[in-house]
């Protein structure tokens, strides 16, 4: 099978093109034909080892030192099950799934999952590439909104609300019943007031942390607004998501919740669970899947450069299988 390796940290330059050996799925797993993935700002993360202050060294002991040991990157897929190992029962031949790939891998023609890893079937309604959307900001969201307690009727702000994340955070808190401000650049004001977001920020021209309205929630997805910089924004008993947080903000978290306030962050829980959730609101029309580009396969180092300018509207998606949009 063709695969994109990472033969060291680096600029985009760094992924190559390779045939793997064909894998088998072990008991409890399943073999995927991978028709689409995604390129997030985690695989460019991971590929540059650019990751928050403080995290350098232990992500190098995570991951690898002048390489990742997982070399083929890629945690977002859609595809076909075309084998099965020994004893899987959740999942069967010819099955359309998509999902989240806790070991990666997912940048190449084949991938082996865990049964029990974070897939659902893909609703009919979707395309691959839809459908290869929506997992990562949907998975991630929907953890820090069970940890942040979100509530009907409540004021939240998304920070960052054009991203992967962002665009799924506004459209699962707008689920719940809450009311929603974004804060991006203009030129995306009209993309997340589609989505739902009653208020707009223009950040290049207002600074929600200094006055002005307070919010139950704050979602942080662009580690931009630490609680230092956004405790005024916040209601009294007010929660701060730091989706995107470096290690001294997630060490001061505990410390941070002992007043008025709490601060969440650190690790995402991807479940199964979480993932049918997703496939049901993704259905019923409730979560929308945001593309901003398509590459083909053969393209994706230039997904990753383009992912690394940080201007993403959601999603970009790689065509795995050369079907087209």
């Amino acid at each position: 099978m063709r695969a994109f390796v990472v033969t060291k940290y680096g600029s985009p330059d760094v992924l190559a093109l390779r045939e793997l050996p064909y894998p088998v799925p072990k008991p409890g797993s399943l073999l995927v034909r991978v028709r689409a993935c995604t390129v997030t700002s985690a695989d460019c993360r991971i590929r540059g080892l650019n990751v928050p202050r403080g995290f350098r060294q232990v992500m190098r002991l995570a991951l690898g030192g002048q390489a990742p040991r997982q070399p083929v990157l890629g945690s977002e897929f859609a595809g076909e099950v075309i084998g099965v190992g020994a004893g899987v029962t959740r999942f069967a031949l010819g099955d359309e799934v998509f999902g989240m790939s806790a070991n990666l891998g997912a940048h190449a023609e084949l991938l082996v999952v865990r049964e029990t890893a974070a897939l659902a079937l893909k609703p009919a309604s979707l395309s691959f590439a839809e459908a290869a959307s929506l997992p990562f900001g949907a998975t991630t969201m929907l953890d820090f909104y069970r940890r942040g307690r979100l509530a009907p009727g409540e004021q939240v702000l998304v920070n960052g609300a054009s991203g992967a994340v962002g665009v799924a955070a506004i459209q699962l808190a707008v689920a719940e019943g809450a009311a929603v401000t974004a804060v991006c650049s203009g030129a995306n004001a009209e993309l997340v007031r589609s989505l739902g977001a009653r208020h707009v920020i223009d950040y290049s021209r207002e600074d929600f942390t200094l006055g002005g309205p307070r919010y139950d929630i704050i979602v942080d997805a662009v580690g931009t607004a630490p609680f230092a910089r956004s405790r005024l924004a916040l209601r009294p008993g007010g929660r701060l998501l730091a989706v995107l947080a470096d290690l001294p903000a997630i060490l001061s978290a505990p410390w941070q919740s002992l007043g008025n306030y709490s601060v969440i962050a650190g690790p995402v829980s991807e479940r199964a669970s979480d993932v049918q959730r997703i496939a049901e609101l993704a259905a019923s029309g409730t979560l929308r899947p945001v593309i901003d580009r398509w590459f083909a396969f053969e393209e994706l180092p230039a997904a990753h450069r383009y992912v690394d300018t940080g201007r993403k509207r959601g999603s970009v998606v790689i065509d795995v299988a050369g079907e087209g949009r």
